[in-house]
């Protein structure tokens, strides 16, 4: 005999049955990595306690936790590198403005591709004070015109003088002809100017070299006239702070980095208004090392989802050819149903959550599960994950709306960002990104089936 199961049985069961289901589909269904927006990275130059003619750069994922690129990532010609400040230009080249010695009315400039290999430029004489005076702590600050300027600190008579702060501005596009110094505006006896500008109002962080405070003066021109609106402890930081940076946040916050350098200690501080800040917190493994540094803040991709699993990369400029790699470098070229299972596999990755940042991916070969899809002086090429950070970087590439249109998918590096997948001569390599139709339908993929 049947038995007859209650309604309220029947429809527990099929409720059960409803979410078996949707488990066996979730499982056989590729997942979709769902990004959160731009994925940030930030950019540290320092130099440090052991040496100031040796530049040291870090990198972090969170603004907190930084993790050294490269130790002497940068020694100039003659002189020193303290307090350098590090700007990407529109170019695409990273550049860096520094302390070239205790004495003496120069500041000196280097750049680099790739913010790991850099090149000396030239120093550039502001002519304040000869060589009897100090010129110190440059600082880039461009405007929201698009001006480049940067702001330094100098004293007529030496590293015991009154110093104040002054600033340049770039003449030409490529940073190598500046204005004469005009002054800031600022009293007597302040160093280590940080600005950054929020709307129509300049905020200048600065140390006041009497107290050793960091203060705050506002102004609605860099020029000046400034009000002081934190003096003394306003933030209740403490005194023998110097070297204050900033950087804003995704979430809008501001984040102020300072030295206290008699006690070899960094810390930061947060804000969401630039008015008031919460209690300075240490830094992990930079105190004792680090000094004086500045951050920059890049961001990679724009959050567009990409399907994860086994999957192959169509070449939206040349519809017959395939991501793949062959002798561990990176090409696009013809593969088809019909073509060997080796092309077959060679062409087809396993998209994974980046390996420096979740809300990016990595390419994992199919056929070699230890190596990952990577750049190396700009060349893809496929690796062996070595397990240290820059791998981690380099071998992460960020989601975003293709574009060439459509429904293509564009990777910009994490690591480096404006810089995409793009092939060029079939050969593939993660290039500044240009204007053109070209680049757009070159750096754009269809993520399709896997091949194999």
């Amino acid at each position: 005999m049947r038995l007859s199961l209650p309604c309220s049985a029947r429809s527990a069961r099929r409720a059960a049955l409803i979410v078996a289901m949707s488990v066996l589909a979730a499982v056989a269904a590729p997942p979709v990595a769902s990004a959160a927006g731009p994925a940030p990275h930030y950019l540290m130059t320092a130099f440090t306690n052991s040496s100031e003619s040796n530049m040291y750069v870090y990198d972090s994922a969170n603004a907190t936790n930084f993790t050294q690129v490269r130790a002497n990532a940068y020694t100039p010609p003659t002189g020193l590198i303290r307090d350098p400040s590090v700007l990407r230009h529109t170019d695409g080249y990273y550049y860096i403005v520094y302390t070239t010695n205790w004495t003496g009315d120069t500041i000196g400039f280097a750049r680099s591709a790739d913010y790991v290999t850099w090149t000396f430029l030239r120093n550039v004489r502001v002519g304040l004070n000869g060589s009897t005076g100090s010129t110190w702590a440059p600082e880039w600050f461009k405007d929201s015109d698009g001006s480049v300027h940067v702001i330094f600190s100098a004293s007529s008579t030496g590293t015991a003088g009154q110093f104040r702060p002054y600033r340049i501005t770039a003449t030409n596009a490529d940073l190598s002809a500046w204005t004469s110094p005009v002054a800031l505006g600022i009293p007597a006896n302040y160093i280590d100017s940080h600005v950054v500008k929020v709307g129509g109002t300049y905020h200048n962080f600065l140390k006041n070299e009497t107290s050793k405070y960091v203060e705050h003066a506002t102004a609605t021109s860099l020029n000046g006239p400034w009000t002081f609106v934190g003096t003394g402890d306003w933030a209740g930081w403490g005194s023998g702070l110097e070297g204050p940076a900033l950087v804003r946040l995704p979430d809008g916050r501001w984040r102020i980095y300072f030295d206290q350098y008699g006690q070899h200690r960094y810390f930061y501080a947060d804000s969401t208004n630039l008015t008031s800040f919460g209690g300075k917190v240490e830094l992990p493994g930079l105190s004792g090392v680090a000094r004086h540094f500045t951050v920059l803040r890049e961001d990679s991709g724009d959050g567009t989802a990409v399907p994860t699993g086994n999957r192959s990369l169509l070449s939206v400029s040349h519809p017959d050819r395939y991501l793949r790699h062959r002798d561990n470098l990176a090409y696009v070229e013809p593969v088809s149903a019909s073509s060997s299972a080796s092309a077959r596999q060679d062409a087809t990755f396993t998209i994974v959550p980046g390996l420096a940042n979740g809300n990016c991916h990595s390419f994992r070969s199919v056929n070699f599960p230890d190596r990952y899809l990577r750049h190396y002086a700009f060349r893809v090429r496929l690796d062996v994950n070595s397990g240290d950070a820059v791998f981690a970087r380099d071998a992460t590439f960020c989601g975003r709306a293709g574009l060439a249109g459509g429904t293509s998918t564009s990777f910009e590096s994490y690591s480096h960002p404006g810089r995409y997948l793009r092939h060029y001569n079939y050969e593939v390599r993660v290039d500044w990104r240009t204007s053109d139709a070209v680049f757009a339908r070159d750096a754009s993929f269809t993520v399709s089936a896997p091949l194999a």
